[in-house]
């Protein structure tokens, strides 16, 4: 198992304000499904901020999402650790197969992997 990506994602009061003064940071949309804006920096794709205003199919909007290389793999692990699923493991129809869980902190952590 590694780790691909870690994004943190803020929740802006105006996606295009907090899109707008990312940009003026040096960081490009790359993606836009009308409740989530990624930016990235474009010398360095994998250095991302997410903008989400409400997670489209998870009772909670997670705080960072982490990019793995097997999703399964990691969600057997951490169940078996006994932590918190906050939302469970399933493909998402814009491409992922994610799973939520809570940190020790009470974070909630988006795991996925790119199908």
């Amino acid at each position: 198992m590694s780790v691909r990506r870690v994004v943190p994602n803020f929740r802006p009061r105006s996606l295009r304000e907090s899109s707008e003064f990312y940009g003026r940071l040096g960081l490009e949309e790359v993606m836009d499904h009308g409740w989530i804006v990624t930016l990235a920096s474009p010398a360095s794709p994998g250095a991302q901020v997410g903008l989400m205003t409400k997670d489209r199919t998870a009772p909670v909007s997670p705080d960072v999402s982490v990019e793995v290389d097997d999703v399964d793999a990691v969600y057997a692990v951490v169940r078996a650790g006994g932590a918190e699923i906050v939302h469970p493991l399933q493909d998402e129809e814009w491409g992922v197969r994610r799973f939520f869980v809570r940190d020790p902190d009470g974070r909630v952590v988006n795991v996925l992997s790119h199908r």
